[in-house]
Parts: structure tokens; sequence; C-alpha cells
């Protein structure tokens, strides 16, 4: 019986583990800063090259930002215009 009820209380509290999604080109500072691998350089570039077009041109503007980094910052949940890394247009499938 706990077990049953544990695993309704894991299942109820799933949604609210559930990453955040940011788009790039209206997260707040501490959104982005709130990202594996953002500090406060990093999120005040994204901030001033803002708007982005899609990946391809954030990742054109914004030194320090590559495909890894990339995929490792939209696996985290940051979308740009609404869509994934790697995911076209403009998402480098890379």
């Amino acid at each position: 019986m706990k077990r049953r009820l544990l695993l309704l209380c894991a299942a109820a509290m799933a949604p609210a583990l559930a990453q955040a999604e940011f788009d790039a080109n209206t997260a707040s500072r501490a959104d982005l800063e709130s990202l594996p691998g953002v500090g406060p350089a990093l999120a005040q570039r994204l901030l001033a090259a803002r708007p982005f077009e899609d990946w391809a041109d954030l990742m054109r503007r914004v030194p320090g930002i590559k495909a890894a980094m990339a995929r490792k910052l939209s696996a985290a949940g940051l979308r740009v215009g609404g869509r994934a890394f790697g995911s076209a247009p403009g998402g480098e499938a890379g």
C-alpha cells in the first residue's frame, strides 16, 4: 500500500519537475543564468545580441556558442523562435 501511494505521489509531481523552456529572444537574465554553462558574461552577450532569427543566427553572433554548446543549452530548455537546436529551419543538425 505504501509503495502504491509513493508511486502515485511521484506521478503527480512529475509535471512540476519537468524542465522549463525559455526562448532566447524573451528570456530574462535570471532564466539564462539558470541554464548549465551560462554565467553572467554569456547571459549578457545573449541579451545584447537579441533578437535571433534562429539557432544559426545565435551561434554566428554570440561568441562562445558553437554547435556543442547549442546542443547543451537546447537540451536544458533553451529555444530560439520556439525551436530546439537541430530542428529546421536554421537549427544545424550537426
